[in-house]
């Protein structure tokens, strides 16, 4: 079985072809990228390097959010479209837990961030079981980095931070829970396509018209229309 994976959610391209737990080809960069421009050229690419034809797949992985709005519709666009030109089915992976499938330490939390400006994070907790596979401690979400850093604190376990979200914040970290917690290795904090398969594999499939996006938090848009909305109605 051959899966295409697809994860454009942030700065961060990663794009995976997968064949029966064979790594065939992906490809990683860490640059801030014109998703837009590039995503397809991407997946274009890796079809050619891997000698198959987009037909010769059986499913689809994407990052499914939270970050960037750009980049998580681009890649839902490709791939909702990609799973319908070819009837194939597609599964949403958050792209946090992503993240956190980069770390194989067991016994401590792994804290997945993507920074979220104005001092807040998009932030999940997983654990990696013994057995392998990542179990969901907190859902995700958008909160404030202070939130975050004081149920950790809490809770006093040692934590593991992985994502750009944590590269930003590591003073704060550092300061907020000493030797409690630690950084993920900088190669880690980049999302691998292949790993987004992995977590996929284990999810069902989603209704390709229907799947959209996990922003986890509405728009500048929505949020300014909602407070002006509701100061209308307090008149």
């Amino acid at each position: 079985m051959i899966w295409l994976g697809l994860d454009t959610a942030n700065a961060p391209l990663s794009v995976a072809l997968v064949r029966d737990g064979e790594l065939l080809v992906e490809l990683n960069s860490a640059m801030g990228l014109n998703h837009s421009a590039g995503a397809m050229p991407a997946v274009e690419q890796l079809f050619k390097r891997a000698g198959i034809k987009p037909a010769d797949i059986d499913a689809i992985a994407v990052s499914e959010g939270p970050g960037s709005y750009t980049g998580v519709r681009i890649g839902v666009t490709i791939a909702k479209t990609l799973a319908w030109t070819l009837d194939k089915p597609l599964v949403g992976v958050s792209s946090l837990r992503v993240l956190a499938s980069n770390v194989f330490t067991y016994g401590v939390t792994i804290s997945p961030m993507i920074d979220a400006r104005r001092g807040n994070v998009y932030a999940g907790l997983y654990r990696r079981q013994e057995d392998g596979t990542l179990k969901c401690l907190m859902e995700d979400r958008h909160m404030a980095l202070s939130d975050l850093l004081d149920r950790l604190k809490k809770e006093g376990n040692p934590v593991v931070f992985v994502g750009e979200g944590a590269r930003k914040n590591e003073e704060a970290l550092r300061e907020a829970l000493g030797e409690l917690g630690r950084r993920a290795h900088f190669t880690q904090d980049i999302p691998r396509a292949s790993l987004l398969i992995t977590e996929a594999q284990q999810a069902e499939p989603e209704t390709v018209h229907s799947f959209v996006p996990e922003y986890r938090r509405i728009t500048e848009a929505e949020a300014n229309w909602q407070k002006a909305n509701g100061e209308a109605r307090e008149k």
